[in-house]
């Protein structure tokens, strides 16, 4: 991609079903400080199309952290289509504007396949969505 391009993906989240995580006890301080889920999600505007994410979080429901990897199939208003791989992240309190994300470059198939940049998951009155910055 030669010039920077945005996208704003709106999302629901469809799924999400509790994984195991093994080995994680191996200081003996219990498996309870961190989980894992396999999330789905429906993407309804900007992009259409659904998506698979393993989802990392540790912390409290007051203040934890997350870590995820998400694999994207849908199809943009301008009708390209395609799939592509995110890895995103964030402190999840109140007044924290720490959440980060990459498009990982090399993964994006179809027409998705020069894809690379920057990721957030953000939120407005409207709820939660990804702006995508493709560089």
């Amino acid at each position: 991609m030669t010039n920077a391009e945005t996208i704003i993906a709106r999302f629901d989240v469809t799924g999400w079903d509790p994984a195991e995580l093994t080995g994680l006890d191996a200081a003996g301080v219990g498996g309870d400080w961190v989980g894992a889920v396999v999330m789905r999600k429906t993407y309804t505007s900007g992009l259409v199309g659904d998506s698979v994410a393993h989802f990392i979080s540790s912390g409290t429901e007051e203040s934890r952290g997350y870590l995820a990897a998400e694999r994207i199939t849908g199809t943009l208003d301008d009708g390209r289509s395609g799939s592509f791989t995110v890895h995103h992240g964030a402190l999840q309190h109140p007044s924290d504007d720490s959440a980060f994300g990459y498009i990982i470059p090399g993964t994006g198939t179809d027409d998705f396949s020069g894809f690379a940049g920057s990721a957030r998951i953000l939120h407005d009155d409207d709820g939660p969505y990804f702006l995508f910055t493709l560089a």
